[in-house]
């Protein structure tokens, strides 16, 4: 892990965690038993941690979402799979590190993972383009979609990037039509596909391997047609409102789950997943199992009007059109 980074909102816990280690110097060197005081300390820290995470803000969800030491792809499949098998490339082109895929086992339970990959530092970061996907990188993710309908394995998609990649090759290799096709091949697919946004879920980058029977999203992940600073500089033409933008888009998962965008939030350790990967995992992992225990009992053609229906469903609106 990168070192200690503390987000702006966190600086109160920050405060107490140095006077906490000052009183623990003082307690070692002068011989003096304060344990008490340390245990209050202790219990002060967590209090306020807890407030804290109980109450951010959508803005401050985003800034948490992006935090460097949070869990990535490989962190999940490492913590929570068996008997991993990634495969490489998309047979046209090249292997795009920015989604990385594979066969699995969770418990047992036979699956094909897919996700978003981002790097820990610059020369990682560069290897999987910062996490933004090239056309290659969804074709990719779509040839071990047909690999796994192909085996009747259940896909499981892990979704953190900000958007797919918009420079020139990308263009010049048909990024829109490579996520066009994702969207419509995955309505075709007769396996359950459970979709989990872990970090961030930005346009159609995230769409692109986010078609499911179940749209799954951490407590401080955020899913959006835009990033809040896109936004902002569109809407106000200045990137200083992205936290007036990050409450008006309606990207949380409490938010998603009123809008019937997404059918559960999977808490997360007080303090964020960033904190201990251990937990974030167990949490992700029991609720992908208890998911693919309830799409498993439907058949093929269940599952695929199953995934239709609830897009269909997506975007409802109140009003009139004279």
């Amino acid at each position: 892990m990168s070192a200690q980074i503390t987000l702006p909102f966190e600086e109160p816990v920050a405060e107490l965690e140095t006077k906490l280690k000052e009183l623990e110097a003082f307690s070692q060197e002068q011989d003096i038993d304060v344990s008490h005081e340390i245990k209050r300390m202790q219990e002060k820290i967590e209090e306020t941690r807890i407030h804290i995470y109980t109450n951010l803000t959508a803005w401050q969800k985003v800034q948490v979402a992006r935090h460097p030491d949070r869990p990535y792809t490989m962190d999940y499949i490492n913590a929570m799979t068996t008997d991993f098998v990634e495969i490489h490339g998309d047979r046209i082109h090249r292997d795009d590190r920015a989604i990385v895929g594979g066969f699995a086992k969770i418990d047992g339970q036979k699956v094909m993972i897919i996700g978003s990959q981002k790097g820990r530092d610059t020369k990682s970061n560069v290897e999987c383009n910062f996490g933004c996907a090239h056309p290659e990188g969804y074709r990719k993710a779509l040839r071990l979609m047909k690999l796994a309908d192909k085996f009747g394995v259940p896909i499981i998609t892990l979704i953190d990037t900000k958007g797919a990649y918009a420079g020139l090759e990308s263009e010049e290799r048909h990024i829109a039509e490579a996520i066009a096709v994702n969207l419509r091949e995955s309505f075709n697919i007769k396996v359950p596909i459970i979709c989990v946004i872990i970090g961030e879920g930005g346009s159609g980058g995230a769409l692109g391997i986010g078609i499911g029977n179940r749209i799954l999203i951490l407590e401080h992940a955020y899913y959006s047609v835009i990033s809040p600073e896109g936004c902002a500089a569109i809407l106000w033409k200045d990137r200083a409102f992205s936290d007036k933008a990050a409450e008006a888009l309606k990207i949380t998962g409490s938010d998603l789950i009123k809008l019937n965008l997404a059918d559960e939030v999977i808490p997360e350790p007080k303090g964020g997943a960033h904190v201990n990967h251990a937990a974030a995992s167990a949490n992700l992992k029991e609720a992908v199992l208890k998911h693919l225990a309830e799409l498993s009992a439907m058949s093929a053609e269940e599952i695929m009007q199953d995934r239709y229906d609830k897009f269909r469903a997506m975007g409802e609106f109140s009003g009139s059109v004279e």
